[in-house]
């Protein structure tokens, strides 16, 4: 299934995308797309649904494609052809820092160049959607306490994140910093999370074309890693890295500016495209 939330922003319908590209309005059936609606109960109770029982809607803005995230964590340096862009070594165990939850907004929406930004860069992400409560779970059992996927934008302010003090969490939790959708598709319409295309644009030029197999941890690793140390709540947010092709590991590097129009996707999981705006 690809389950989504459509409408004004705050004030989203949760809906799916049928077979036949129509989204289908799931309000009367769940509250929204986020709590035990994602649990492996809820999402068994939404797929006996026929998707054309439900009325229609028409295409309007598209909302974040999960809601009630606790937690959006991020890794960092996990695709081996990235680290190797920035110059920096494969790390021993997963880098893990936190992405601001008010960071996060639709698919499409306007993305914000935050004051005094010098060096806004992109980053095409997998996103995994946690569906059940997760601690302390082995790497074998990891995927049954997966949600399903989406597209996350990585958006990284570098100077803010490398080149003043402190840790990376500023350079990456700006407003607007993490588009997330426009689906939450459903673990099982993904045959492998570790074979997926990614693909990202700047003003229609490729930036990044690359795989989710050069990945040095995968999903199932990452979800036991973690839980290892917390507990992951249905809702929360992981953003499994980026591939090369980022603005920081260009020579001379290129970042965004006013205007830029950055779109992105993932294979089986759709695209979004994004126009930054400068804050003012």
């Amino acid at each position: 299934m690809k389950l989504m939330r459509v409408g004004e922003a705050g004030r989203e319908k949760p809906a799916l995308l049928d077979a036949d590209g129509k989204i289908r309005d799931l309000s009367g059936h769940v509250a929204d797309i986020g709590g035990e609606a994602i649990s492996p109960a809820g999402l068994a109770k939404i797929a006996t649904i026929d998707p054309k029982s439900l009325p229609e809607l028409a295409p309007e803005r598209i909302g974040a494609c999960v809601t009630g995230t606790g937690k959006f964590i991020c890794i960092g340096l996990n695709f081996s052809d990235h680290a190797a862009e920035t110059g920096a070594t494969v790390p021993p165990e997963p880098v893990i820092f936190m992405k601001a939850t008010s960071a996060i907004v639709g698919p499409n929406d306007t993305v914000l160049i935050p004051r005094g930004s010098e060096k806004t860069d992109w980053e095409v992400e997998l996103g995994v959607v946690i569906g059940k409560t997760a601690k302390y779970v082995s790497e074998a059992d990891a995927l049954d306490y997966v949600a399903g996927y989406c597209v996350s934008h990585d958006v990284s302010e570098r100077a803010f994140q490398t080149e003043r003090a402190g840790q990376w969490t500023k350079g990456k939790s700006c407003d607007t910093f993490g588009p997330i959708g426009p689906w939450l598709v459903t673990k099982d319409e993904i045959a492998d999370p570790q074979n997926l295309g990614m693909w990202l644009k700047v003003n229609g030029q490729t930036m990044q074309n690359g795989s989710s197999k050069t990945m040095v941890y995968g999903v199932a690793h990452i979800v036991s890693y973690l839980s290892q140390f917390m507990s992951l709540h249905p809702g929360d947010v992981i953003s499994t890295g980026t591939p090369p092709g980022v603005g920081m590991g260009m020579k001379p590097p290129r970042y965004l500016k006013d205007g830029d129009v950055v779109e992105l996707g993932i294979e089986g999981l759709g695209s979004q495209k994004q126009t930054f705006v400068a804050d003012r």
